[in-house]
């Protein structure tokens, strides 16, 4: 697991387009009941060029934007990949755009109502294929805001 910021490589990638994935996870066995309701309680990472980044909690102001090996996030069990799109940018540039989004994802202000792993998937959906993460995926978040 490699916390950011992270020194950035070039790739000459040219003008070609490359899938971005959604791996979404569960955090509860629950979720194999709640699934087919349409709910449950996710966590989950954005893959691209091979490399997935998330967003988790820890007590320090600085990053909590992490990359692990695709589809094997620790202490998480893995549901599905969703492609979401694609992106043109190159993997030095997208490695560029995770260090730029880190800056409003520190670890300690991590929320699992207001500013969870899956608030920075959509913020990075959004900047490299212009659009959201599926609706269902941080569902139960909104549904506890809500209630708040």
């Amino acid at each position: 697991m490699h916390f950011f910021p992270f020194s950035s490589s070039s790739n000459s990638d040219g003008g070609s387009r490359f899938p971005v994935y959604l791996n979404v996870y569960d955090l509860t066995t629950v979720n194999n009941y709640l699934y087919w309701f349409g709910l449950g309680i996710f966590h989950s990472g954005i893959e691209v060029h091979g490399m997935e980044f998330s967003f988790g909690a820890h007590e320090y102001a600085s990053s909590g934007i992490f990359e692990v090996e695709p589809r094997s996030c620790p202490g998480f069990i893995f549901r599905r990949a969703v492609l979401l799109g694609n992106t043109s940018l190159s993997r030095a540039e997208v490695q560029t755009l995770m260090e730029h989004i880190s800056a409003d994802y520190h670890g300690d202000c991590y929320h699992l109502i207001a500013k969870n792993c899956n608030h920075f998937t959509n913020e990075a959906c959004m900047r490299l294929t212009g659009k959201p993460i599926p609706g269902w995926i941080n569902r139960m978040a909104r549904l506890g805001t809500s209630c708040l």
